[in-house]
């Protein structure tokens, strides 16, 4: 079945609370509102996640509303070390309440509570994240302070509405963008690191929508200058009913490229998938073909009584190969920075 490219305007569901259009589009379509969605308030899942990195560090700032629980979580990736740390607070019960905006192009989160603060605004055509964390590494002692803005938004990001056959009320509105021009810097007990201007990048991963009880997804997303242009990636699969629409797209000084259905390739051993061997990605039109090359696997599991269990491995490494793009061309890649993840959510 060919993928649905979207067209429409309008409310994202209809007056039974489903998806009206399912599909993808470069530029997010519809109004997404809690009073449309028939589902109760538990269920109901909403998160930024934005990710700033250049050639030496990453970090990765997570602000959720997951219905039963809420997550602020912050990680600090060290390339040069192979490297990390994540730390979570966990909120209970915010059902709605921590504020996340209904739009990924306006509407700003401000919260803290006693070892949180989260800040994020649109500043004109900038964002600003402003995060910090008290006792982010606890036994070292370390606090952790973000400030970074985000401006040179590309003209195009992924976006896709996917529904789910096992319940009609269930549905997943995300949009990426890939590739923002990054600059300021974090503090990390006694270290600073800036983020360089115009060598420096940052994504956001903006996820609304009601999900199903138990789900897996493949997410890759990678960015960067090669050869004199901005390149970025993103790739996945899982998230429902994905036959109106993939993910999977390159970006070259912010227009998309779109592809078709992607394998991850992550190599099979005894004991189950080696996160830390080369991951060799390919598509169904014979347009890409990746080698990713893994350096640090971030690992989380949680397992709240058999009843929220998560288990996470998203690996950070470089990608090397060559994608075509829609006019035949075809994109070289090498060392381009980005992360490749394979997680299992109950919830």
């Amino acid at each position: 079945m060919p993928e649905h490219h979207i067209t429409g305007t309008g409310r994202l569901l209809d007056e039974e609370g489903c998806l009206r259009e399912p599909g993808w589009t470069t530029r997010p379509p519809f109004t997404y509102d809690h009073a449309d969605i028939q589902a109760p308030p538990w269920r109901i899942k909403d998160w930024d996640y934005y990710l700033i990195n250049d050639k030496h560090y990453a970090v990765a700032l997570t602000f959720s509303d997951l219905g039963y629980l809420g997550l602020v979580s912050a990680s600090v990736m060290d390339f040069a070390e192979k490297a990390f740390k994540t730390t979570s607070e966990l909120v209970p019960l915010p059902m709605g309440s921590m504020g996340l905006p209904a739009s990924s192009d306006k509407g700003d989160i401000s919260w803290e509570n006693p070892l949180c603060r989260v800040d994020w605004r649109h500043v004109g055509n900038m964002r600003r994240l402003s995060f910090s964390m008290r006792d982010f590494d606890e036994d070292a002692g370390e606090d952790l302070e973000v400030e970074v803005l985000l401006d040179r938004q590309p003209r195009d990001s992924m976006v896709i509405c996917t529904p789910w056959d096992e319940d009609p009320h269930a549905f997943y509105y995300n949009r990426k963008i890939i590739g923002m021009r990054a600059w300021g810097g974090f503090r990390r007990g006694g270290l600073f690191h800036e983020f360089p201007r115009d060598d420096s990048f940052g994504l956001l991963d903006w996820g609304r929508g009601v999900w199903t009880n138990e789900n897996t997804w493949y997410w890759a997303a990678a960015q960067g200058r090669q050869a004199g242009h901005v390149v970025g990636l993103n790739l996945g699969y899982g998230f429902g009913n994905t036959q109106a629409a993939s993910e999977n797209m390159a970006f070259v000084d912010g227009i998309a490229h779109k592809l078709g259905r992607i394998d991850f390739g992550i190599p099979v051993g005894e004991n189950g998938y080696e996160y830390l061997s080369p991951w060799h990605m390919t598509d169904d039109e014979g347009r890409l073909d990746l080698v990713f090359s893994p350096e640090i696997d971030r690992t989380d599991n949680t397992n709240l009584i058999g009843l929220i269990v998560s288990r996470q491995h998203q690996v950070f490494g470089t990608f090397s190969g060559t994608v075509v793009l829609d006019d035949g061309r075809p994109l070289c890649v090498t060392g381009l920075r980005g992360s490749a993840e394979h997680i299992y959510n109950k919830y």
